[in-house]
């Protein structure tokens, strides 16, 4: 392998993955519509790409979390229903309106806003009424409800809303049989019959995030939510890996050896000298750290396949770079050097970064920086 066969680091994404993986979930899931979710830039595999594959592979929904995604996917030219949930005071209201957005609402002030856009815009807002059901985060709390309802059924009469949907979000559905999912499935089931029971009409009623779709039937409603699933990733190591559901990573990380060489015992590594070397060895130098959303929390224990075996980062993750002891190994510089990926060829996992660096598989996909390029697979 010549020096500048790779570029530095790069991420491939699998498109295809991404399609299989939607129609796999889609089969989990076959009575409820599905919401392709590419918020943080499609969890860092890319939002638009994602969003793409998702929509050819039966998706009809796409979510994010803030109004500025739902706009970029409007901008390129993403069709379906993009639905966006993280408001401010003062945010796009009119835009989205205007460019077809449904939006989210989960109290008073954020209905008066949108209220207001649709005047200005001289349309109907389409809404979505999010249910606090005991999560704790957004949504509106079941006491206050009924105002919100009530204010909603004025605004419609008026013509200047439709309530599109009725929603809430799991606390702990990658916890199977954790107490809350029962407790939160019966609020919700509460609350969405006392705004039918007051009239409201809503096109979808759903709760259910990738482990719900994945193991809960009974909260799928008419449409489920899938995120890190849908990236190939499981949402928690309770539920099972990803080939428990016939799901494939769509992210692999890869760089290019900038460095080998040989090193005696007794030789520090990296900065704070946290390791040294044990006997006479090779070093390799991978050209990626924390600037490119490498963890440093996995300093001194992020694997790495590198000439067909597992390596680990010798001492600290650096902002660019971090060092793997090869063992006297001379792979040439330029090899791969494979961070994570399904695990096909022997290589680490996110989920094996995410032990390592005390965190979670979606950080570890999501964090992957913007200096790394993309590379896409089976457009």
């Amino acid at each position: 392998m010549t020096e500048t066969a790779l570029p530095r680091v790069r991420a491939e994404i699998d498109l295809a993955a991404l399609r299989a993986n939607v129609r796999t979930l889609r089969a989990h899931a076959p009575g409820a519509a599905f919401m392709a979710v590419v918020k943080a830039d499609g969890y860092g595999h890319g939002m638009v790409p994602s969003a793409r594959a998702a929509l050819d592979a039966g998706a009809t929904w796409v979510g994010t979390a803030t109004p500025e995604e739902a706009l970029a996917l409007r901008a390129a030219g993403v069709g379906g229903r993009v639905m966006c949930w993280l408001w401010t005071p003062g945010g796009p209201w009119r835009e989205a309106i205007e460019a077809d957005v449904d939006v989210s609402v989960s109290g008073m002030w954020a209905l008066r806003e949108a209220l207001a856009a649709a005047r200005a815009a001289g349309r109907t807002a389409r809404v979505q009424l999010k249910a606090d059901t005991g999560l704790g985060r957004n949504g509106c709390m079941p006491a206050d409800w009924p105002e919100l309802i009530a204010a909603a059924l004025r605004a419609e009469a008026e013509g200047l809303l439709s309530v599109t949907g009725l929603w809430s979000h799991f606390a702990c559905a990658d916890e199977p049989g954790h107490p809350s999912i029962a407790a939160q499935l019966g609020v919700f089931r509460d609350m969405v019959a006392y705004a039918e029971d007051q009239g409201i009409r809503p096109e979808v009623r759903h709760i259910a995030n990738s482990p719900a779709a994945l193991t809960l039937p009974e909260a799928h409603f008419d449409l489920v939510r899938p995120g890190i699933a849908m990236y190939g990733v499981s949402p928690s190591p309770e539920i099972g890996v990803p080939q428990d559901f016939g799901l494939r990573p769509v992210m692999t990380v890869a760089a290019s050896l900038a460095h080998v060489k040989h090193a005696p015992a007794g030789h520090g590594v990296s900065y704070g000298h946290h390791y040294t070397t044990p006997g006479e060895t090779t070093l390799g130098l991978v050209p990626a750290g924390y600037g490119d959303g490498i963890p440093r929390h996995a300093s001194g224990a992020g694997p790495v396949l590198v000439d067909g075996k597992w390596r680990t980062a010798a001492g600290r993750i650096a902002m660019d770079q971090f060092v793997v002891d090869l063992g006297g190994d001379e792979p040439p510089v330029g090899s791969e050097a494979i961070l994570f990926g399904p695990g096909d060829r022997g290589e680490p996992t996110a989920d094996d970064w995410a032990r390592v660096a005390g965190t979670i598989a979606y950080e570890i996909v999501t964090r992957i920086g913007a200096r790394v390029p993309r590379v896409y697979l089976n457009e």
